[in-house]
Order: C-alpha cells, then sequence, then structure tokens
C-alpha cells in the first residue's frame, strides 16, 4: 500500500509537468513562450504573447490537471484507507501529497527542463479540491485587486496568502492539521518564489498593468 501511495504522488508530478503554456503557443506557432515576453510559461504571459485562446486554454487546462491529481490522489489514498490498518492514508492526506507534487512538478517540470510556470492556475484546481471555499473567496479577492490594481501578479500574490491561510483554518477533519498547514504553506512559500521577480518591479513601480506591453 505505501508503494501504492508513492507511485500515486510520483504520478501527480508527472501530470504536473505537463506544461500547456509551451505546448498550446507551439501549437498556435507562437513558438516557446518562455523565449518571449516575460519568459514565463504561464496563463499571463501566454494571453500577452499567443493571444486570447491560447491563453484561456492554458488556463483551464493547467486548472484541470491541479484538480486531477488531487482527485486521483483523494481517491485512491481513500481506497488505501479503507484497505489497510492504520491511520496515515486518508482522502484529504492523499489531495494534499498529490497537490504539492503536482506543483512542483508545474514549476519544475521533468518534460521541459524543469523550467515551468508560476502555478497560480494549477492552484485554482487543486484548492477546487482541497478547500473550495478558499478558492472562490481566493478568486474574488484576485478579481478584485486585480481590477483596482490593474496589476495581475498583485492580484495573485494577495488571493494566494488568502487561499492559503483560509485552507488551514478551513481544515478536514480527516487529514492531520500538520499535513495541511505544511503543504498549503509549500504551495503557498512556491508561488511567492516564483513571483519575486515582479515582486521586485512592484516594489520599483516598473511592473506591468493590465493591457501595457512589454
Amino acid at each position: 500500500m505505501i508503494l501504492t501511495a508513492l507511485v500515486t504522488v510520483v504520478a501527480a508530478y508527472l501530470l504536473g509537468s505537463i506544461n500547456f503554456a509551451v505546448i498550446f503557443t507551439k501549437a498556435f506557432k507562437k513558438g516557446d513562450i518562455r523565449d518571449y515576453g516575460s519568459g514565463n510559461a504561464g496563463t499571463t504571459n501566454v494571453m500577452r504573447v499567443g493571444g486570447f485562446l491560447p491563453g484561456v486554454l492554458t488556463f483551464v487546462c493547467d486548472a484541470l490537471k491541479g484538480f486531477a491529481a488531487c482527485m486521483i490522489g483523494k481517491l485512491i489514498f481513500e481506497y488505501i484507507a479503507e484497505n489497510q490498518s492504520g491511520d496515515w492514508a486518508t482522502a484529504y492526506v492523499g489531495a494534499y501529497l498529490c497537490a504539492v507534487a503536482c506543483m512542483l512538478g508545474h514549476i519544475f517540470p521533468l518534460f521541459f527542463g524543469f523550467r515551468g510556470g508560476k502555478g497560480v492556475a494549477t492552484s485554482v484546481g487543486i484548492f477546487a479540491v482541497c478547500s473550495p471555499i478558499a478558492i472562490v473567496v481566493g478568486l474574488a479577492v484576485f478579481a478584485l485587486v486585480t481590477l483596482i490594481s490593474k496589476y495581475v501578479s498583485l492580484g495573485s500574490l494577495v488571493a494566494t496568502v488568502v487561499v492559503v491561510v483560509l485552507a488551514v483554518v478551513l481544515r478536514h477533519e480527516d487529514a492531520p492539521f500538520w499535513v495541511q498547514a505544511l503543504s498549503c504553506l509549500a504551495m503557498g512559500t512556491l508561488i511567492y518564489y516564483k513571483h519575486l521577480s515582479n515582486i521586485q518591479r512592484l516594489i520599483s513601480g516598473t511592473e506591468n498593468k493590465i493591457g501595457q506591453g512589454k
């Protein structure tokens, strides 16, 4: 059963390693998105460089892979819990472990030279499984902050804090608190790590606003 759990987590990482930003920009004959714009393999850069359609497809597919990875982890760990003794494997332990693995795959993709996106779209799918209320509130905060500030990065950063805090507060009883707290903190830290350059530009006032070209 432990081997099954390990295989599931590795599968979540491999699923996360599918980089749809690169796939769709190449499909729309725009080249490798990492060579254009901000160099980030994510929704915002795809929209700026490739257009609306590949950008939307990137967001949807990145979110879906996060959702799928967590659902697979949740279902398989639930099956393990029902067929073995001990309480280490529960549905939401599986969901959160696979969430972190998928996030790592998205940011450091095995199939794309470990150069991936920033994890925001993938986190939407992840928290749709792990903490639906948190992600609904987070999306509202993202929309509000982005609308007011015109900075997508600022909206993402503020929403990340809100989602992480709410997901920890609204914890699931069938998984240890430390598993959920550390998983949420790890994902939030990864998103902030990938946004370090955005944070520097926000502080210096050189970050691009919505509608502002590179």
